[in-house]
């Protein structure tokens, strides 16, 4: 049986599921996968050493999660107009004596949405949060043919920078920033949460429910658990929902697909995953 050697680094993946994703994808492919979680502090070593040396012991990839995506692309040869633009990067294929960078999140979520809403348009969309999960789902709404982005965040000077780095990607899409969720949701199609809000161990809810009302299709990142409390509202309104298990699904395939040069069928790897005995929790 062909084997891969697969890893992901980052500070907080002592529950990640990645490691249940792609051994599971592995084993549906007929691939003995290794994959190792990669805690810089808990080695005593830092970020670029343990890059380098997953390169130096064979490791075909690795997956980047927090706090390393930008720091990361440092590392990454030539990285394409689209990856350079967004300014993270989360998987990462060793290739040739060179670092191969890609967005899964990005691509995860385009694939993710069109096979949960097919091929409509994603319309205009209000988006609380406009950071690290924010920015790779702006850019998909962009590929996707969102007519209108409105970003909502605490931070203001971070959706403005968001709205900056979108603009030559933009593809025709309008961008709008709003003061609050609720005054961007106004005549929108679909409602996005794009920060932690509603996951377990943080909890609170980004969007009130006064936003709802009229929405096409909402979204949340968060998939621990994958039913947040926003979802179930808008569940409860009539609005088409995607969860975020659905592109933690995606860009966990995406990246396989990298790794491996092999397709997984997301509905397959879903029950493998939800059939585990064990949920491990929240991570990359």
């Amino acid at each position: 049986m062909p084997s891969l050697r697969l890893g992901l680094i980052g500070d907080k993946i002592q529950r990640s599921r990645s490691p249940e994703l792609h051994r599971l994808a592995g084993r549906l492919s007929g691939i003995d996968v290794t994959y190792e979680s990669l805690i810089p502090p808990e080695l005593g070593d830092t970020f670029d050493h343990v890059l380098a040396a997953c390169g130096d012991k064979g490791f075909r990839g690795v997956n980047i999660t927090y706090p390393y995506k930008e720091r990361v692309l440092e590392h990454v040869a030539s990285p394409p107009r689209d990856l350079a633009a967004l300014g993270a990067c989360n998987t990462i294929l060793f290739e040739d004596a060179e670092l191969r960078g890609f967005n899964t999140d990005f691509s995860g979520f385009v694939a993710a949405f069109l096979h949960r809403f097919g091929k409509a348009s994603p319309g205009v969309v209000a988006m609380a949060g406009a950071g690290g999960v924010g920015k790779a789902i702006a850019f998909a709404l962009a590929r996707l043919g969102a007519s209108e982005l409105r970003l909502c965040d605490p931070d203001e000077s971070r959706a403005r920078q968001l709205a900056l780095a979108l603009g030559p990607v933009a593809n025709g899409m309008r961008i709008s920033i709003a003061g609050d969720i609720a005054t961007a949701a106004d005549g929108a199609d679909g409602i996005v949460n794009a920060t932690p809000l509603g996951m377990d161990g943080v909890g609170g809810n980004a969007i009130p429910a006064s936003a709802l009302p009229g929405r096409r299709w909402a979204f949340d990142a968060v998939y621990t658990p994958e039913w947040t409390g926003f979802l179930r509202e808008a569940r409860a309104a009539g609005i088409d929902v995607m969860t975020g298990f659905d592109l933690f699904l995606f860009q966990g395939i995406d990246a396989f697909h990298i790794f491996s040069g092999l397709a997984v069928d997301p509905d397959i790897l879903r029950r493998e995953l939800m059939g585990a005995a064990v949920p491990t929790g929240a991570g990359a």
